[in-house]
């Protein structure tokens, strides 16, 4: 059994580390992708294709792991973690293989990353449940915290991979081409093959199951289909709609949040009245798995457009004022966001590993504070920052993190029967992944309405100060104005967006071509940051004060966690009577309350 638990934490955290890196590699190396496939990023058609291989794995991931961590407790955790895990290289391989391009090469890419972010619920939903089946309650938090730097981790490490990745010229091996973009998909494959071979050799069910237990068929409906329109109605919402630089008036955006949002309520009524429920919302009163549930989707929330917002500072404004190419960005992006790797890494294993002896509270309470504190001080950095600053702020950002993530996730798994640990896991992974979904949204809405409100000013400021002849000024600042998404875009796609405009420019009568010397102005490398540079700044204070807001609600609410609980038991190693499963009753109903502690109790 000693041998058998460290196989399942190996084999775990190697399925974490890919389904999470792949959630996030695409974020920078997605310009060379999108070149690769013969797909102009720059178009407004181009926007969808953008949207969804940005977007489109998460909302997979989130919408099935609460109904895969249910029927993962009913047919077996390890066989359904097996089956992620042949799906997800699945998907790896078709994604590598992809034989189209254009239009349908990108949408093939589409569907191919859905099926990856398929298996990947699989991996998510069951990897912190296998984990505490396995482990002793006296070492899950060391396990488990070992585990989350994995699954955070991993998303940070996909940064920095595939701008490592995006960098690599054309590779030949003998009559073999492989495109930059093929190599970037073709990470996962090995290892995911590997990892593939290895669980279903290795990985044995022992897990608690009972028999006679049905599926949800409506709850899993309304759920999926709930989830589903509320998380495609919001990525709609970042294009633009008409003359609006953002679709959130599209009647199709109202109408899929309107719809979704009331599907996901009705949802809450059916799983009160069926009888073996998917989303076991009885855990909820157990203090310790509510507290770890919503702070964890508070943190996602705060969290996960973060990621992007730092890509775009850094692409789009800081590597270019400081004379690098757009070409050289997508690189240098990715190795300046690892001083947060490193911080999570020191911080994370050693968080699980005291809360296994102190509990979970003071250590996930106080990585949420230091984390919001990270986060008002990004929104005082001016654009062209020092950059010792920056990685300084990264780096306790990373340590806040892992304070939080390894002592939270051992706390809410600790605290559910054992025959419910698959889809507790479900649950929690569900309210990340749907909180870093929603996160995107909001950061990207605030980014690009701040742009909107302040891009025209400083447009005008630039191009005057560049000595653009009056009429040329409005002609070119109209059209970066009225495109706020277009400049973004074009600050995160690693190109410079100038020679796009002044193209466009060009087309509109009365337009007087510029001087060589005023051209060669617009279109340096720094010209672009430096216009959008002011506007920008105001959008990044406003979203990391958001982030920093709601970090510290999340902190206040992990102080009311109470006390460490361990289902089962009073205090570690002390056996008690063991309080009644949320499972399907037995011949013996027991009546169930909730003490001021969090603990279930007779």
């Amino acid at each position: 059994m000693v041998a058998y638990k460290w196989t399942v934490l190996s084999n775990t955290t190697l399925g974490g580390l890919l389904a999470s890196l792949d959630g996030t590699i695409l974020l920078i190396a997605l310009p060379v992708i999108l070149r690769g496939v013969g797909v102009n990023p720059f178009l407004p058609s181009s926007f969808p294709i953008l949207i969804w291989l940005l977007l489109g794995y998460g909302v997979v991931t989130a919408t099935l792991l609460v109904t895969v961590g249910r029927l993962s407790d009913m047919f077996g955790r390890a066989r359904m973690y097996n089956i992620g895990f042949a799906i997800f290289s699945t998907g790896s391989i078709f994604l590598f293989l992809d034989p189209w391009s254009g239009a349908s090469g990108a949408w093939a890419l589409v569907g191919f990353r859905l099926i990856q972010a398929l298996g990947a619920s699989f991996l998510f939903a069951n990897s912190a449940a296998l984990i505490t089946d396995a482990f002793p309650a006296t070492e899950r938090g060391k396990a488990i915290g070992i585990n989350q730097i994995a699954f955070i981790g991993g998303s940070m490490v996909g940064l920095v991979l595939g701008g490592i990745l995006a960098s690599i010229p054309t590779l030949h091996i003998g009559p073999l081409v492989l495109p930059t973009w093929r190599l970037i998909f073709l990470v996962s494959v090995p290892v995911g093959i590997a990892g593939t071979v290895w669980a279903y050799a290795k990985l044995r069910e022992t897990s608690i199951r009972h028999a006679g237990q049905r599926i949800d068929y409506l709850g899993n409906s309304v759920f999926a289909v709930g989830l589903t329109l509320v998380l495609i109605a919001t990525t709609y919402g970042l294009l633009p709609y008409g003359s609006s630089s953002m679709g959130w008036s599209s009647p199709w955006v109202i109408g899929g949040l309107a719809g979704g949002l009331g599907l996901l309520v009705a949802f809450l009524v059916v799983e009160t009245r069926v009888a073996d429920p998917m989303f076991r919302l009885a855990l909820f009163r157990v203090r310790s798995f509510a507290a770890g549930n919503i702070t964890s989707f508070m943190g996602s929330l705060a969290r996960g457009g973060m990621m992007l917002l730092l890509v775009l500072w850094f692409q789009g404004i800081w590597l270019p004022l400081h004379g690098y190419s757009f070409a050289e960005t997508p690189f240098w992006a990715g190795v300046l966001m690892m001083p947060m790797i490193g911080g999570f890494l020191v911080a994370g294993p050693l968080s699980g590993w005291l809360s296994d002896t102190r509990g979970p509270k003071v250590l996930a309470t106080t990585g949420m504070v230091i984390a919001s504190a990270t986060f008002f001080g990004l929104a005082t950095l001016p654009t062209n920052f020092a950059y010792w600053e920056m990685g300084l702020l990264l780096f306790v950002q990373g340590c806040g993190m892992g304070m939080f993530a390894a002592p939270n996730a051992a706390a809410v798994m600790n605290s559910v029967p054992p025959e419910n640990r698959g889809v507790a896991s479900g649950m929690m992974a569900t309210l990340q992944n749907t909180g870093q979904q929603v996160s995107l949204a909001i950061f990207f809405t605030i980014v690009i309405l701040g742009l909107a409100s302040g891009l025209g000013t400083s447009v005008h400021q630039a191009l005057g100060a560049a000595h653009v002849g009056s009429a040329d000024t409005a002609i070119l600042g109209g059209i970066v104005a009225s495109n706020p998404t277009g400049a973004l875009f074009g600050a995160f796609l690693g190109e410079n967006p100038m020679g796009l405009l002044l193209q466009g420019a060009a087309l509109v009568p009365g337009w007087t071509p510029l001087s060589t010397s005023v051209a060669q102005t617009l279109l340096a490398p720094h010209f672009f940051a430096s216009a959008i540079a002011p506007a920008f700044s105001r959008a990044l204070g406003e979203a990391f004060l958001f982030a920093g807001v709601v970090t510290a609600l999340g902190a206040v609410v992990s102080a009311f966690r109470g006390n460490r609980y361990v289902y089962g038991e009073d205090k570690v190693g002390a056996r008690r009577k063991s309080p009644p499963s949320t499972a399907a009753p037995g011949p013996e109903p027991v009546a169930v309350k909730v003490d001021v502690g969090g603990r279930l109790s007779r």
